[in-house]
């Protein structure tokens, strides 16, 4: 992403104007793919955006380039990255992966205790968040709360969640656990820590032989030598 060209920074207020661009992008998206988000209206978006919950990409012109927000489950205990959209004439740009890192940085500094989630059909979102650090969980590690499946309900494949009985559908889900991430930070130092003592014990060790060799040395030196006729 050309740096001077994009800025990608926390929507606020100032930003309603752009909702109902992005709402009837995000909708023209769907329809392309075949697949996709729940329907949002412009009221919900640019809610978001007053409450400091979602991600902003703007042309150094003024241009909306890309979008997503935040949104919160089960009493923050689940966080999903929602309505990923990236303006057409801006797209191979970059933008999508620099939003999806800003939001989710975003969403961490808001709710640090919280497991981000994700559901999506696009490979390349999927690739995004796997170098975020999401893995491929099945739908039942997801929220359970009752409004964030009724948000499917104007997704055009909610009949295939429905028959599959919320197991799954067409969409891969991911997950960021914390607790997971805090274990495997701590498994990464315990290991660090081990290895350094074990280059430490082998640097001892050979500083040892060394000193041992040269000891050897000098003896044989000092030592007299007999011949005997």
């Amino acid at each position: 992403m050309n740096s001077n060209q994009f800025i990608v920074i926390p929507a606020n207020e100032t930003h309603r104007g752009y909702a109902e661009q992005i709402c009837k992008e995000m909708a023209l998206s769907a329809q392309a793919r075949g697949t996709g988000i729940a329907r949002r209206q412009p009221e919900y978006v640019a809610n978001k955006m007053v409450e400091g919950k979602a991600v902003i990409a703007l042309h150094h012109d003024g241009t909306w380039a890309g979008f997503c927000y935040i949104e919160t489950w089960s009493h923050g205990e689940y966080v999903a990255n929602s309505g990923l959209i990236v303006n057409p004439i801006y797209r191979k740009e970059g933008l999508a992966k620099a939003i999806k890192k800003r939001i989710f940085e975003l969403s961490r500094f808001k709710y640090p205790q919280a497991k981000i989630f994700g559901l999506t059909t696009g490979l390349a979102v999927m690739k995004i968040n796997s170098e975020l650090g999401y893995e491929p969980v099945p739908y039942s590690e997801l929220t359970q709360d009752e409004s964030f499946w009724k948000g499917c309900e104007s997704c055009i494949n909610f009949s295939i969640l429905q028959s599959k009985e919320r197991k799954n559908c067409l969409c891969t889900s991911m997950l960021w656990d914390p607790i997971e991430k805090e274990k495997e930070l701590r498994i990464k130092i315990d290991q660090k820590t081990k290895a350094k003592a074990r280059l430490k014990e082998m640097q001892k060790k050979y500083s040892l032989l060394k000193r041992l060799q040269m000891k050897i040395k000098q003896t044989v030196k000092k030592t007299p030598l007999f011949l005997n006729f």
